[in-house]
């Protein structure tokens, strides 16, 4: 597969739709575009760093689709990304740690699921006769 390095960095596409979801549901005043990507990337970043971490660690770009790869990259954004959240707040809601986890759980892993549901239609349709 070619296009293994880019398939990667969807897991930083993922944590930054999760950190844009929950921007946009906790912001009353925010209209369409009007809150900042900045505002966004500074909310996604404790997240970003445990998901880059974890895929340097275990070398996410040489089988990004694996369930494996999926789990590393979520553990290590959820793990690092509460821990820091929680040394600069000063505090960690446990509704926030319970929305956080599941949240990227379904946007970490769900992204492989698509993809790899993907891949075996079209495989199936590739072998099955006219």
């Amino acid at each position: 597969m070619k296009s293994r390095p880019a398939l990667a960095l969807v897991d930083v596409l993922a944590v930054l739709v999760f950190a844009a979801i929950g921007r946009r549901a906790h912001d009353e005043n925010a209209q369409g575009a009007a809150f900042a990507l900045g505002q966004i990337v500074g909310i996604a970043l404790p997240f970003l760093a445990g998901a880059v971490l974890a895929a340097l660690l275990i070398r996410s770009w040489r089988d990004p689709l694996a369930l494996r790869t999926g789990i590393a990259v979520w553990l290590g954004a959820v793990v690092v990304g509460l821990a820091l959240r929680a040394a600069v707040l000063g505090r960690l809601p446990l509704s926030f740690a319970i929305v956080a986890t599941v949240s990227l759980a379904v946007l970490v892993l769900g992204w492989r699921g698509v993809v790899r549901g993907i891949m075996a239609v079209r495989r199936r349709r590739a072998t099955t006769p006219a």
